[in-house]
């Protein structure tokens, strides 16, 4: 393989960081095969009209990632693919029964980050620092995230939008900032575990309200709020987690209207909000004056960045909020923050999302041909399920059975506010690492335990 070459004319970022992209991804697309040997260094080095340096610290970079070896004057060498992955100590899945971005089979995340933080990291590149940053986050991240809030129609400016360690951190500050024990709390029979968490914590009452196919009705919350002093409501507008539901453009500014003529406050976690290629407008759009807007990386590109950015109503709001953020946390990644700022200034942001997008929907079109139509519900660009099932099943058994398999399913009375009268159901996950073949045989068991009748099997109840 003295042969083969890199195409890096027109690459983003260091030159080595493409070449060593570039030898993982001819291996992954069998270009470059276990035991090929790649050109000698100073060879390649003349070939692409480039400095020696420069190569060797490819080689380096794709040694370190366990894609090639080196074997002295021998040269270097493809490694097996069961050899060729990062650090071995670092081969832990994670979590699986979180709610993860995929990870996908061509994707670039990780190669988008080495290029920045090289760049970002070059000695004379700016002004960024891995020092202390102010409470609230450094200006130019702030900015960067209004400028993307802005772009969907929610009024802010740099001095009202915050950098949080991730949704939970900004969540836990609105908590504790705006809200007071005793306190009421509209949300839908089911809600995000974070924020049952946090209602337990700060002694925060959980009025579960009506819903239908899109979310909260603003009739029945309407009808609560007659009924009782509510000091606010929390909603995921769009791909709610866990029932998938999506409010439409006309719900939302109904739940606004209530809220405005009711005085609530208004929790905007809008996790998943930037993952459709058509965001719907979202509620800080329709009642800016009472709403928090948290807009997370987490579930759109990947939960170890730590990126969050929360909309307050007004700059004292913020500062106060951003007062609790540096007692609880100092301070959201810096180096993480500076990357995604980066990102969405030069529009490297989008372009991952449009990745993860067009994963997920792959893996949703795996869900379909797996699970018998009108046995779940999920959306077309989003990476988890929602599976009712029947009052004779036992969710946890099912999930138990299902998960040795890989599949992350979570009984649905972890998200209910009231356990006890919750309907049976499940909450898969087919995001994460998850290897397309094994999804399908996961979702092909629990079609089988779930659907009896159309799978020959019989059911865990």
């Amino acid at each position: 393989m003295q042969t083969w070459q890199p195409d890096i004319r027109g690459a983003d970022g260091p030159k080595y960081l493409a070449i060593a992209d570039a030898i993982a991804r001819d291996i992954e697309y069998g270009s470059l095969r276990p035991g090929d040997r790649l050109p000698p260094q100073r060879a390649l080095a003349e070939a692409l009209a480039i400095d020696l340096t420069t190569v060797t610290r490819a080689y380096g970079e794709a040694q370190r990632l366990g894609l090639i070896e080196g074997s002295g004057r021998r040269g270097s060498f493809v490694l097996p693919s069961r050899v060729a992955k990062p650090n071995p100590s670092y081969s832990d899945p994670g979590d699986i029964g979180m709610n993860a971005p995929p990870e996908g089979f061509g994707a670039t995340l990780g190669s988008e980050f080495r290029k920045t933080v090289d760049t970002l990291l070059t000695p004379g590149a700016g002004a960024f620092s891995l020092q202390y940053q102010p409470a609230g986050g450094i200006p130019e991240v702030r900015r960067e995230g209004a400028d993307l809030l802005a772009k969907r129609g929610i009024p802010c400016h740099e001095d009202t939008v915050l950098v949080a360690a991730g949704g939970q951190h900004a969540l836990h500050a609105i908590f504790s900032t705006e809200l007071s024990a005793g306190d009421v709390l509209a949300v839908g029979q089911f809600a995000y575990p974070g924020l049952l968490s946090l209602a337990r914590r700060f002694g925060i009452e959980l009025r579960a309200i009506s819903s239908d196919s899109e979310g909260m009705r603003p009739d029945a919350l309407d009808t609560v709020c007659g009924m009782a002093t509510v000091r606010g409501i929390y909603l995921v507008p769009a791909n709610d987690n866990p029932t998938t539901s999506t409010m439409s453009g006309a719900r939302r500014e109904a739940i606004a209207e209530v809220a405005r003529r009711r005085g609530l406050l208004v929790i905007e976690d809008d996790a998943y909000g930037l993952l459709p290629a058509s965001p719907l407008p979202p509620l800080a759009a329709f009642a800016p004056e009472r709403t928090w807007h948290i807009a997370s990386v987490s579930k759109i590109l990947s939960p170890g960045l730590r990126v969050a950015w929360l909309r307050a109503p007004d700059v004292a709001t913020a500062w106060r909020l951003a007062a609790d953020m540096h007692e609880t946390a100092i301070m959201a990644p810096p180096l993480n923050t500076a990357v995604v700022a980066d990102w969405v200034r030069s529009g490297t942001f989008d372009r991952l999302v449009g990745e993860v997008r067009e994963e997920a929907k792959t893996r949703q079109a795996i869900a379909r041909d797996c699970l018998r139509e009108g046995t779940f519900h999920s959306q077309a660009e989003g990476f988890h399920l929602w599976v009712p099932l029947g009052t004779e099943a036992n969710p946890a058994r099912i999930a138990d059975a299902v998960r040795p398999h890989g599949l992350s399913v979570i009984s649905g009375d972890a998200f209910a506010v009231d356990p006890m009268n919750a309907p049976p159901a499940l909450r898969i996950s087919i995001g994460g690492a998850l290897s397309h073949d094994r999804l399908k045989r996961g979702l092909s068991l629990l079609e089988a335990l779930i659907d009896p009748e159309a799978s020959g099997k019989v059911s865990l109840v």
